[in-house]
């Protein structure tokens, strides 16, 4: 199996944790088709934790809780197929997964083969609950080649948090997408920090190993599992409409796989709108898929440009302050100096819109918690 691009879908763990089920699964099928998000490339959907009973059965394998899906796990997949979308499910390479339930150490064959069974298309495999005296780099190889050995394609998203500096090897392992990071929380806080984090680590990320910087959290507004909002003041501190745009512009810039995490059955317009941009979709999805030149990176500013397949030069500006902030690039910096007889011809990445020629650097005024996404043709000055 060969993923050419960064994977595009929906992951329940954001919003619905333990709160899983089938109508859940089936009602989020049917929303994915109905309001254009599979249309736009949004193919996979997954379920994550908390999908199982604590223990397994008779003979060895998980069984699927008949509560929360009591046709079983192939009836939700074959659903989710007749949709025209992919599959996915979780596991974990220790002995349970983050929540406790039983995790795939030691029954990787098993659970692969159980998996292809039920006609998974994708699975995402986490890092809890794994034995001091195991290594994880081959626990990883060891999950790989039993997905391999089913003989269906099965998209192997590996999730062990950055541990054992897993961006050097897990290419090598196997895996399609790879996390390196911890798990993302729904404020802008933890956004910037996993861009920062990942900025170093990008170079590592290239078709059929793509880094994952988790899961979207647009459309949340500090609501479920991993929302963040103040018992004590509901109002306080939840993330803006700025601050969502500013995620989705660093994810599709960055390669990242786009996984929504919010609940797409009730999301607004504005969210909708912006997880379907088509323009910064085609960042994403640009099958060169190079690597962004980070110019600055920390938790106050991240300044960066990308190379496209077309030629074309991708320039970002993301101001991390609680205050407006002025902030440039000089085209240098990108390898076009200022004795070169050339320019860049400008358009807003979100809109479209023409922002005219620049020389030599762009400068712009940059709202707090913002970003300056642009698209830039190289033409004679």
């Amino acid at each position: 199996m060969v993923v050419n691009k960064p994977p595009m879908g929906w992951n329940s763990w954001n919003t619905f944790g333990e709160d899983i089920n089938e109508q859940l699964i089936m009602e989020t099928a049917d929303k994915m088709v109905e309001d254009g998000y599979l249309a736009a490339g949004y193919e996979y959907l997954v379920i994550d934790d908390c999908w199982s009973l604590r223990q397994r059965g008779e003979d060895g394998r998980i069984v699927p809780d008949p509560v929360k899906f009591p046709h079983g796990m192939k009836y939700v997949a074959d659903y989710v197929h007749s949709k025209g979308l992919k599959f996915g499910m979780y596991s974990c390479a220790g002995v349970m997964t983050c929540a406790d339930y039983p995790g795939s150490y030691d029954h990787e064959f098993v659970d692969a083969q159980t998996f292809a069974e039920w006609g998974v298309d994708y699975l995402k495999y986490d890092f809890c609950n794994f034995p001091t005296v195991a290594n994880g780099e081959h626990r990883y190889r060891v999950m790989s080649m039993a997905l391999k050995a089913t003989g269906r394609d099965i998209l192997f998203a590996a999730c062990n948090w950055g541990s054992d500096n897993c961006h050097h090897w897990m290419r090598s392992a196997g895996a399609h997408i790879y996390r390196s990071t911890g798990d993302i929380f729904d404020k802008f806080e933890s956004t910037m920090w996993i861009a920062q984090d990942q900025a170093k680590k990008l170079y590592a990320s290239a078709p059929n190993c793509f880094n994952d910087m988790d899961m979207l959290t647009i459309g949340m507004y500090g609501k479920g599992n991993v929302g963040m909002i103040d018992p004590e003041d509901p109002t306080k501190g939840l993330p803006t409409d700025e601050e969502y745009r500013t995620q989705f512009a660093l994810w599709c810039a960055f390669g990242s796989p786009l996984m929504i995490g919010g609940d797409i059955r009730n999301m607004n317009d504005y969210c909708k709108n912006l997880l379907q941009n088509k323009n910064l979709i085609e960042i994403n999805q640009d099958p060169a898929c190079n690597a962004p030149i980070v110019i600055t990176s920390s938790t106050d500013s991240i300044a960066f440009a990308r190379h496209m397949s077309d030629n074309t030069v991708v320039l970002g500006l993301v101001n991390g302050t609680a205050e407006p902030a002025r902030m440039y690039i000089f085209f240098d910096e990108i390898g076009l100096p200022s004795d070169a007889p050339y320019a860049l011809e400008c358009l807003d990445a979100f809109t479209g819109e023409s922002l005219g020629r620049m020389e030599d650097y762009l400068l712009q005024q940059v709202e707090p918690h913002g970003c300056h996404l642009i698209r830039a043709k190289i033409v004679k000055k």
